[in-house]
C-alpha cells in the first residue's frame, strides 16, 4: 500500500519543473518515471529525466513521445541552467556575456541601450579563449547540444516555459501587462494586434532582466531598422506589377472638423502597401484639383502598372476619375464598390417598411446591452450568443444585425415569455414592455423576414468584397447579377414588390460598373465554362475595352482578338484535364497562368484584368498620428519622422493580413457590441444608453462574457449549454465568469 502511495508523487519541497513530467518509483528521487513513454530510469535522477525530454542523446535515450512543446521547453531550460553554471565558473559579468536574441546596431543614443544588448550571431552564446572564438563548452558534443537547445532568434510562437510558471505568477504578468496598457491609454483593440504575442514570445525567450527598449531607441535606430524592413516588403510587392498589373485606391477620411485626409494604396496579388498621406481639405471641391492629385500618384506608380484608380463615390472624385481616364487612356477609373452596395442598403433601410422594422430591431439592442441582467439573460439563453453582429460597413452591420435577430428568434421569444424574465423587475418597465411586445408581435418578424431577402444578396456580395483570398473581380458581374434574380424571385415576380428595391439598385450599379468587370466575368474559367453562362452587349463591349484601353499596340490588339475564339473553345492546353479540373479551385488569374502559355498576348491580358481589386482598402484609423503628420506647426525633421510611422503603422497592418495567425484571431471573438472604440463599422447608436431604464444593481463587471463570434457565421449553440473558463488565453468562448472583463470594453 505504502508503494501504491508514494508512485505518483514529487519530493517533498521539489521547485525543478522536471518533476511535473515524471514520477518518483518507490519513493526514490533516483528511480523516475516518464509519464509520456512509462520508461523508468534506475539512476541520475531528475536530470537524466530532463535530458531524456529534451532529447539529449549520450546518456539516456531521447522520448519518442513526448509533445513537441515540453521538449522545447525543457531544452529551453537546460540552455539556461548550462549558461549559469558557466557563468559562475568563470566569474563572468552578464551584461559582458548576455545571449539576448535582438537586433545587430540598436544601441541607444545615450548609450544606455549597451548595457541591455550585445551585438548577436544567433541565440548561441560566443567567448573569446585562446585566440579563437568558440561557442561556450570544450567538448563537440556540447556544441551540438548548444546548437540543438538553443534556436535561432526566430522566435516560435509558443508560450515559452508556461507550463512551469504558477498560475499566480501568470496572472501577475497579465495584470503588469494590463497597467502599462492602461498607463499608456491604449485601446484595448491592441491586444489583438498580430504582433502582441510575438513580442511577449521575444521577451520569453530572452528571460529574466530583459530591458525594454528606451525612448530614444524606439524613435530613431528601431524605427529605422522597421522602416526598412517594410521598404524591402513594399519593394517585393512592386516587383509583381509589371506582370499583374495594380489597383491604386483612393480611401478619403473625414472628421468632424471638416479636415479631409486621402490615403493611397496600391493592390496587387501579391498584397497591398500603403503608398502615401494627404491633406486635401482645400482640394476636395474642385474636379481640376484633385486631377492634379491623383496624377501625381500615377507618376509615381507608374501609368504602365495602373490596371483600375478606384475612386470615392462623391461626385468631385468620379469627376476626377473620369478626367485622369481620358488623360492617360491606358488604365480605368472606378468607384468603389463597398461603397456602392453599402450606399445601395443606405437607401434601401430609408424604405418605410424596412426603416420601421431597422428601428424596432435597434430598440431591442439598445435595451439588452444597456442592462446588465437583460443581456446576462440574453446570453445564456442564446448559448453566448451576441446580437449585434459586426461588418465590414455600417449598413452591412446593420443588416446582419437583423439577421442575426432572426436566427435568435425563438430564444428571444422564450426570453421574454419564460419565467427569469416575468419575475424581474424589467418585465413592468416601460422600456421592457416595448421590447417584449415587438419580440412577441408576428408582423414584426414576417417584415423581418421580407427585409432580409433584400439584404442578404447584397451583403453577400460585400462579404465577398470584403474576402482578401483571392481578387474578386472576375465574380462581380455575375454576384450582381444573381443578386437582382434572387430579389425578384423571393417577391414571386410580382414587380410592384420589387421594383422599388431594383430602382435603388440599378441606379448605384450604372456608377458602380465598369468594363473590367464584364471583361473579368468573361475571362473567369469558373463562370464562362458553366452552363448558365450567358453573353450580351454588355460584356461584349466591355471586352473589347479592356483590349483598346490596356493592350495600347494596335498589332497586339488584333492577336488577342484572334485568340479569344481558343478559349472559347476549349482549344489546347485550355481543354486539358487538369485545367477542366483547376477552372473552380484556382484563382482565375492562376488559371490563365498555367494554361494560357501558347497564346501570350491573351494570357497577359487576362491575368492583368483578372488580378485586381474593385473595392478600397480600410486600415485603422488614428487620428491622432494623421493630425500631427498634417498640422501646419511643425518640425521639418520630426514631419519626416511622422511620414515614416504612418508609412509603417499602415503597411506592418496590411502586411500581416493576410496571414493565417490574423486569420484565426479574425474569426476569434475579439470584439464586444459593448466596446464602441473596436467598433469601426460605426454602429455605436445600436448599443446607445436611451435613458429610458431604471438603475440596476450589475455593472460591467458582473455581465458574463460573449462567446466566439465570425463575421458569416450564425450558429447558435443549444440555449442550456454553459461554458466555465476562469482563463480566456487560449479561447475566447468564455462564460458565467461574471468577474472576468477582459472583453467587455
Amino acid at each position: 500500500m505504502q508503494q501504491k502511495d508514494n508512485q505518483g508523487l514529487a519530493p517533498p519541497r521539489a521547485t525543478d519543473p522536471g518533476w511535473a513530467h515524471g514520477t518518483m518509483v518507490n519513493g526514490g528521487r533516483q528511480k523516475i518515471k516518464c509519464k509520456y513513454c512509462h520508461k523508468i530510469f534506475l539512476g541520475g535522477g531528475i536530470s537524466r529525466l530532463k535530458q531524456h525530454l529534451a532529447g539529449e542523446r549520450g546518456n539516456v535515450a531521447p522520448c519518442e513521445e513526448v509533445p513537441e512543446d515540453v521538449k522545447v521547453q525543457i531544452q529551453q531550460h537546460l540552455g539556461f541552467k548550462v549558461l549559469e553554471k558557466l557563468k559562475k565558473q568563470k566569474g563572468l559579468r552578464s551584461k559582458k556575456n548576455s545571449f539576448v536574441p535582438c537586433f545587430e546596431g540598436m544601441e541607444g543614443e545615450n548609450g544606455d541601450d549597451a548595457e541591455r544588448i550585445q551585438k548577436p550571431t544567433s541565440v548561441q552564446c560566443t567567448i573569446r579563449r585562446r585566440g579563437k572564438e568558440i561557442i561556450e563548452g570544450t567538448s563537440n558534443r556540447m556544441k551540438r547540444r548548444r546548437k540543438q537547445n538553443f534556436p535561432a532568434a526566430t522566435v516560435v510562437a509558443r508560450p515559452l516555459r508556461q507550463s512551469f510558471a504558477s498560475q499566480e505568477s501568470i496572472y501577475e504578468a497579465d495584470v503588469a501587462v494590463a497597467r502599462f496598457m492602461y498607463d499608456a491609454g491604449l485601446q484595448f483593440t491592441a491586444a489583438n494586434s498580430y504582433f502582441f504575442q510575438q513580442m511577449a514570445d521575444a521577451i520569453a525567450a530572452v528571460g529574466p532582466g530583459y530591458r525594454m527598449p528606451s525612448y530614444h531607441a524606439l524613435r530613431n535606430k528601431l524605427l529605422n531598422r522597421v522602416v526598412q524592413d517594410a521598404g524591402a516588403y513594399c519593394d517585393e510587392l512592386k516587383k509583381t506589377w509589371e506582370v499583374t498589373g495594380c489597383s491604386v485606391l483612393v480611401d478619403r477620411w473625414t472628421e468632424r472638423a471638416a479636415r479631409t485626409v486621402i490615403n493611397f494604396f496600391v493592390y496587387c496579388p501579391k498584397g497591398i502597401m500603403f503608398l502615401k498621406s494627404v491633406d486635401a481639405s482645400g482640394i476636395t471641391k474642385s474636379a481640376e484639383a484633385l486631377l492634379n492629385l491623383f496624377d501625381s500618384v500615377v507618376q509615381e506608380v507608374g501609368a504602365k502598372n495602373i490596371v483600375n484608380f478606384v475612386t470615392d463615390t462623391s461626385p468631385n472624385y468620379r469627376a476626377a476619375g473620369k478626367l485622369l481616364m481620358d488623360k492617360y487612356k491606358t488604365f480605368f477609373c472606378s468607384t468603389c464598390g463597398v461603397q456602392c452596395i453599402d450606399a445601395m442598403l443606405e437607401d434601401i433601410s430609408r424604405i418605410d417598411e424596412v426603416s420601421e422594422v431597422l428601428a424596432k430591431a435597434k430598440r431591442i439592442t439598445q435595451f439588452v446591452y444597456n442592462n446588465g441582467k437583460v443581456l446576462n439573460l440574453m446570453r445564456k439563453k442564446t448559448g453566448g450568443r451576441d446580437i449585434l453582429q459586426l461588418a465590414v460597413t455600417r449598413l452591412a452591420s446593420i443588416f446582419l444585425t437583423l439577421e442575426n435577430i432572426v436566427s435568435l428568434k425563438d430564444h428571444l421569444h422564450q426570453m421574454f415569455t419564460g419565467a427569469a424574465w416575468m419575475q424581474s423587475s424589467f418585465c413592468k418597465q416601460r422600456a421592457g414592455l416595448q421590447v417584449a411586445e415587438i419580440v412577441v408581435d408576428p408582423f414584426f418578424w414576417s417584415f423581418c423576414e421580407q427585409t432580409l431577402r433584400v439584404s442578404k444578396p447584397l451583403v453577400s456580395i460585400l462579404q465577398l468584397m470584403d474576402c482578401e483570398q483571392r481578387p474578386y473581380v472576375g465574380y462581380i458581374y455575375d454576384a450582381m447579377e444573381k443578386a437582382k434574380k434572387s430579389i425578384i424571385a423571393a417577391f414571386d415576380n410580382k414587380e410592384p414588390d420589387f421594383m422599388p428595391y431594383l430602382n435603388v439598385i440599378d441606379q448605384w450599379q450604372e456608377d458602380f460598373h465598369s468594363p473590367l468587370h464584364a471583361a473579368a466575368y468573361f475571362l473567369n474559367p469558373s463562370v464562362f465554362y458553366s452552363p448558365s453562362f450567358s453573353s450580351n452587349k454588355v460584356i461584349q463591349k466591355g471586352l473589347l475595352d479592356c483590349i483598346e484601353i490596356l493592350e495600347p499596340n494596335v498589332s497586339a490588339q488584333v492577336t488577342i482578338t484572334s485568340q479569344i475564339n481558343f478559349y472559347e473553345e476549349a482549344v489546347g492546353d485550355f481543354g486539358r484535364p487538369v485545367a477542366l479540373r483547376g477552372r473552380e479551385s484556382l484563382a482565375p488569374a492562376t488559371w490563365w497562368s498555367l494554361y494560357a502559355a501558347d497564346y501570350p498576348e491573351l494570357q497577359r491580358l487576362a491575368v492583368r484584368i483578372l488580378s485586381q481589386t474593385c473595392s478600397i482598402t480600410r486600415c485603422g484609423r488614428n487620428w491622432t498620428m494623421f493630425e500631427r503628420i498634417h498640422s501646419k506647426k511643425r518640425n521639418r525633421l520630426e514631419h519626416q519622422r511622422l511620414n515614416d510611422l504612418i508609412f509603417l503603422h499602415n503597411n506592418l497592418h496590411l502586411q500581416q493580413r493576410k496571414t493565417e495567425a490574423v486569420k484565426a484571431r479574425s474569426t476569434r471573438g475579439t470584439l464586444d457590441p459593448i466596446c464602441l472604440e473596436a467598433v469601426d463599422a460605426n454602429i455605436g447608436d445600436w448599443v446607445e444608453d436611451v435613458g429610458s431604464m431604471e438603475s440596476e444593481d450589475l455593472s460591467w463587471m458582473d455581465v458574463t462574457i460573449p462567446s466566439e463570434r465570425t463575421f458569416v457565421s450564425h450558429e447558435v449553440q443549444n440555449m442550456d449549454d454553459s461554458v466555465d473558463s476562469s482563463d480566456d488565453r487560449n479561447s475566447d468562448v468564455t462564460k458565467g465568469n461574471a468577474r472576468d472583463v477582459t472583453g467587455l470594453i
